[in-house]
């Protein structure tokens, strides 16, 4: 388990299974990195540096790990309520987008409420930005699209995501214990 991320203040704030999906994040990084060559030999045998045209495998647990965060975030400031938050109707990326329709707003989007709550729009803003970075742009396919991205891109990706829940989590002064 890497040590470092429970050094984030919003670690036990966050539920086992989040910490699980993160831990595999990090882990499935250091694989792909130059010092853990001996996992990849244990993995992929001679071809121990294996090259993939696409590492958001590697993003994918952190993202999964981040929209349970903004759930519990959202819940916990009552910006969602409890049917909402344990039913399967709800989607992050919808009410996080600042571009949500009018008609859905006043019911469905938290970004204002995130926005109200802060008294600004840096928090709602990096939110939104992180989650289409390390989610929306990475796991749908798009004709013409090339949503691929390099061993790099996705370390910095999870760096991105961790940023973004240091930030809600001190912005919103949530108690983690």
């Amino acid at each position: 388990m890497p040590d470092f991320l429970h050094n984030h203040p919003w670690w036990n704030y966050i539920h086992e299974d989040l910490q699980e999906l993160l831990n595999q994040s990090v882990l499935l990084s250091e694989v792909f990195a130059d010092r853990k060559k001996d996992i990849r030999e244990k993995l992929f045998g001679k071809r121990n540096n294996p090259v993939f045209h696409d590492y958001s495998f590697i993003v994918f647990p952190a993202a999964k790990a981040y929209e349970g965060f903004l759930k519990n975030l959202f819940y916990d400031l009552r910006f969602i309520d409890e049917e909402d938050f344990f039913g399967k109707r709800f989607r992050v990326g919808k009410a996080l987008n600042p571009q949500l329709e009018k008609r859905y707003r006043d019911a469905e989007s938290v970004y204002d409420r995130l926005v109200d709550f802060c008294q600004g729009n840096e928090l709602a803003d990096t939110l939104w930005d992180t989650w289409k970075e390390g989610r929306n742009m990475l796991f749908h396919w798009f004709p013409n699209e090339r949503n691929a991205i390099s061993y790099a891109e996705a370390r910095l990706r999870i760096d991105k995501i961790l940023e973004a829940m240091d930030m809600a989590f001190e912005e919103c002064k949530i108690n983690s214990t």
